[in-house]
């Protein structure tokens, strides 16, 4: 019998996907649920697995187009044990085209910018194809730039106290959630309450319009070998500093092993990036649009700083938060800021909802 290996569906607005990677050649012998081939969108990467053991057969290449619902693929369950791979198909002979001894001007100029380009000894470099998902970061990135009055401001926030509540509260809170207390948590937190006071960085320009959300939906900046994903942390505001611990944790598994879902992306308020866990001291991050703002964080280093007129050594991390001028005034960017500072340097702030 053969069983139909179909594309699925990968979330309401994706109507296509391109075929990635085929795991699994036509002719080779698969287990019930073993990884067979990579679909690829604008938005996910998305592995399809085997619906059954047997003999693996399929109807697509790599890089065609396929639309959902699409039969690209069979397994045939009559098989038993592996079966042979086909030999791949002969190289296509290149045919020789004859030159005219004389060259037409076009040609001529065509040639020169030829020669114009750089010269790569062979072997020096290697080339692949851009994925989907990094083209659309690119053009977003490049649409930000270009349609946006983007500008940043910083600041510094002085980590001891949410450093001491970590190392005091580690064991027993990840006792109760089992997953490790983080400073995310803190920050998404303390973003709440900064959004509530200051809502025109919770808004987006709408043509002429402003709109302003009601609700806290936060999105977290997760980097991959694959690109970078965006998952969105919804209703912020309701959830224990736990339940965002363990569902930042599930959004960077399924980010690694590429399953995140479009559905999982969808919506956002505002983004937190987190560039010190690679060690970033300082960056301007880039708007995640049609969000107005992104707020930036960075490596924990110590620093000189003057508590009570005397000079100490703390843990300060240096923030950023990029928006769009249009729509958010240097004064309120500024005083967002501040209002995170004061609530992640006096935690006890964030329970009186300051």
């Amino acid at each position: 019998m053969k069983v139909e290996i179909k594309v699925p569906t990968l979330g309401e607005s994706v109507s296509e996907a391109t075929i990635s990677n085929i795991l699994k050649t036509s002719g080779s012998y698969v287990e019930k649920d073993q990884e067979v081939i990579e679909l690829e969108t604008d938005k996910v990467n998305q592995v399809l697995y085997a619906p059954e053991k047997g003999a693996i057969t399929w109807n697509v290449a790599v890089n065609d187009v396929v639309k959902i619902g699409q039969v690209i693929g069979s397994v045939d369950t009559e098989v038993k044990g592996a079966a042979p791979t086909p030999p791949p198909p002969p190289a296509p002979v290149k045919k020789q085209e004859g030159r005219s001894s004389r060259k037409m001007t076009p040609e001529f100029v065509e040639e020169l910018k030829e020669k114009e380009k750089p010269v790569i000894a062979e072997g020096t470099v290697s080339r692949k194809r851009m994925s989907g998902l990094r083209k659309v970061i690119a053009q977003k990135l490049v649409e930000v730039k270009n349609t946006t009055a983007m500008l940043t401001t910083f600041n510094e926030i002085d980590m001891s106290t949410v450093m001491e509540i970590r190392a005091k509260e580690q064991e027993s809170f990840t006792k109760k959630y089992g997953v490790k207390l983080g400073f995310m948590s803190f920050f998404m937190k303390a973003a709440v309450a900064a959004l509530k006071a200051y809502p025109e960085i919770n808004s987006f320009i709408d043509g002429d319009e402003i709109v302003t959300f009601n609700t806290y939906d936060i999105s977290v900046a997760i980097g991959t070998e694959k690109g970078l994903f965006v998952p969105v942390i919804k209703n912020c505001d309701k959830l224990k500093f736990g339940e965002i611990e363990q569902k930042i944790q599930e959004y960077a598994k399924k980010a690694r092993e590429g399953k995140i879902a479009v559905d999982d992306l969808k919506g956002g308020n505002f983004t937190i990036t987190n560039g010190g866990t690679y060690g970033s001291l300082l960056s301007t991050p880039i708007m995640n649009p049609p969000q107005s703002a992104i707020l930036g964080m960075h490596a924990i280093t110590k620093r000189a700083t003057v508590v009570k007129d005397q000079i100490a050594i703390r843990p300060i991390m240096f923030v950023a938060l990029s928006y769009d001028h249009r729509i958010i005034d240097g004064r309120e960017a500024v005083l967002f800021l501040v209002h995170m500072k004061q609530n992640l340097e006096e935690p006890a702030r964030l329970l009186l909802d300051l």
